[in-house]
């Protein structure tokens, strides 16, 4: 049975969702002893607002145990597929608006970050509805759009947010011809310097929804891998079924089933 097939089995079942993600306090943490020091690029420093963060339930205004734990057990599982394949870059979409892939792919980016030996670019490739900037509190001049429009150069759209490792480019100006944008030589250089940059990163694009226009297809090919959001109580059957066969042709790595009723609170495992 693939992910998908899975999924849709989990997915008939409609009874009232509840939500896994529980805010704040993601800093009180143990965590490994730092990795030897690696010279890497100094990007624009950006601020990002606490409360902003914690009302949209993103890992650094996060303390319930249970999600952070369920972000790092995504990330290794990530992080395994990527390494078997060689592959450096994974996309997070879902079916419809509203099922958490904008919220996925950040603290996907998060908890990858966290990991000492991983470096990642975070990438807000939904153009036409931009939710990264705004689920970080992000104030910034410059984004993805104004980079593909020549409106600026890479270094003044990609942003340190004061998180370890991390990188993120967001958006700021709605693009209304998006796929043309995302299949233009200027994507394309823009994912190669994004490929070769050192130390080597894993790039997180946060895509559109599948079926909300042709994006996803448009794009997909320049992606390594991906992973599709679905949401209990959310997703139809119907909706999953088109989805898997609009990704035939691409590598998905797994499904991540969102506001599940299966709540685990215990401390371990």
């Amino acid at each position: 049975m693939s992910v998908i097939e899975d999924a849709l089995r989990k997915s008939s079942a409609q009874q009232r969702p509840r939500s896994n993600f529980v805010a704040s306090g993601w800093g009180s943490r143990v965590t490994a002893a730092p990795a030897p020091e690696v010279q890497s690029r100094h990007f624009r420093a950006a601020a990002t607002d606490p409360e902003i963060i914690e009302r949209n339930h993103v890992l650094l205004g996060v303390s319930d145990v249970a999600v952070a734990r369920a972000y790092k057990i995504l990330r290794t599982r990530v992080l395994h597929r990527l390494a078997a394949n060689s592959w450096r870059s994974v996309g997070i979409t879902g079916t419809t608006v509203g099922e958490g892939k904008s919220l996925t792919a950040i603290n996907l980016a998060l908890a990858l970050a966290q990991e000492v030996n991983t470096w990642v670019f975070l990438v807000d490739l939904d153009l036409q509805r931009s939710q990264v900037g705004s689920y970080l509190g992000m104030n910034v001049d410059f984004g993805l759009t104004d980079y593909l429009t020549g409106q600026c150069e890479l270094d003044q759209c990609v942003y340190d947010i004061g998180v370890r490792r991390l990188a993120v480019i967001p958006n700021v100006r709605r693009a209304e011809n998006s796929s043309e944008f995302l299949t233009s030589p200027r994507m394309g250089e823009f994912v190669q310097t994004l490929t070769d940059e050192s130390p080597r990163r894993v790039i997180v694009f946060d895509m559109p929804p599948l079926l909300a226009s042709d994006d996803v297809l448009a794009f997909g090919p320049r992606a390594d891998s991906h992973l599709l959001v679905v949401s209990q109580g959310h997703t139809a059957r119907r909706t999953m079924a088109n989805c898997k066969e609009m990704l035939a042709e691409m590598n998905v790595i797994g499904v991540v089933l969102n506001r599940s009723t299966e709540h685990n609170d215990s401390p371990y495992y």
